[in-house]
């Protein structure tokens, strides 16, 4: 039974994901790898230990379960490449030509990588941003996410490898704790808001971001790694995103639904990062190429957060 393969499986991202491919797929065709211990809601799914620094054992993970599809997740965040670049390089750029490289000696599989805005650097435009704008990012997590995109388009032209990927804006969701993320503010802003905590941002008040709703994500790697291949022109960066808002607006936001939410500001050097990205997004070719539609808008993600983020 041929396989979906997920690294970077226990991440924010590789979670919610994990749920999607195993309801679409069954329990017994998913294999996640991580270099973290599974949570316990993923105990009973086949999990492998991967450093994708170790090429070695990911060709034999390929191998021994007749891998057909990868999504590639294993990533460290903006963040935390800025205080540890170097481990940032190795896992986020040697680790993906690694897994480039095997898979192209492997008939049949298929790959997709997720992006990230964070390829745009200070001098793009700041709205409606298109896919070809410059792409000459400041940090080693931007450096990392245009360098896949390169290496992706070069195995697919090189090799004819099946690469895809899409550039994410911020993601919001309830299953998972924010981590080291710049735009992780808004995940952490609604945890406070829920437990009646004061909020204190990282990030200036009127930092405009484009975010997308996590369930929004998810189904648009799916409907990319099923699209009809003839449609795809540019394969490995699409926009993506739903919405743009401020700290500012989702605090309001969040206060018409819970009143007695507070919040101040202490700025730390995230903003710095989340100056050099746009502050919307041209999702034109997605929609053109492979369909891109969101189904959520910023009011009723903010309301679908607060009632999961309640019943937990």
């Amino acid at each position: 039974m041929s396989k979906v393969l997920v690294t970077g499986a226990f991440g924010q991202v590789g979670s919610d994901l994990l749920k999607a491919l195993i309801i679409k797929h069954g329990k017994d065709s998913v294999v996640a790898t991580d270099i973290a211990e599974p949570p316990s809601i993923f105990k009973d799914l086949h999990s492998e230990k991967l450093d994708v620094r170790n090429p070695e054992m990911l060709k034999k993970i390929l191998v021994k379960e007749d891998v057909r599809k990868i999504y590639h997740l294993a990533s460290i965040l903006s963040a935390s490449g800025e205080k540890n670049p170097f481990f940032a390089f190795d896992v986020n750029i040697r680790g993906t030509y690694d897994l480039l490289r095997i898979c192209s000696e492997i008939e049949g599989i298929s790959v997709m990588i997720p992006s990230s805005i964070a390829v745009y650097g200070t001098d793009s435009p700041k709205d409606n941003v298109s896919t070809r704008a410059p792409t000459r990012p400041g940090t080693m997590y931007g450096i990392s996410k245009v360098t896949g995109e390169l290496l992706g388009m070069y195995f697919y032209k090189k090799f004819g490898l099946d690469v895809r990927g899409l550039r994410f804006p911020g993601l919001i969701s309830y299953e998972t704790q924010p981590t080291a993320g710049t735009t992780d503010y808004s995940v952490d802003m609604f945890i406070h808001a829920v437990k009646g905590l004061k909020y204190s941002c990282y990030l200036r008040e009127d930092t405009m971001l484009p975010m997308m709703y996590m369930p929004d994500a998810i189904k648009s790697m799916i409907n990319l790694s099923e699209a009809d291949p003839s449609r795809l022109i540019r394969r490995i960066d699409y926009n993506v995103s739903a919405f743009s808002f401020t700290p500012s607006q989702l605090y309001s936001a969040i206060r018409r639904i819970i009143p007695d939410f507070t919040m101040d500001y202490s700025v730390d050097s995230r903003q710095e990062i989340a100056d050099s990205w746009p502050a919307s997004l041209d999702v034109s070719d997605a929609v053109l190429e492979w369909d891109f539609k969101p189904e959520y808008s910023m009011e009723s993600m903010v309301a679908d957060m607060i009632m999961n983020l309640r019943k937990d």
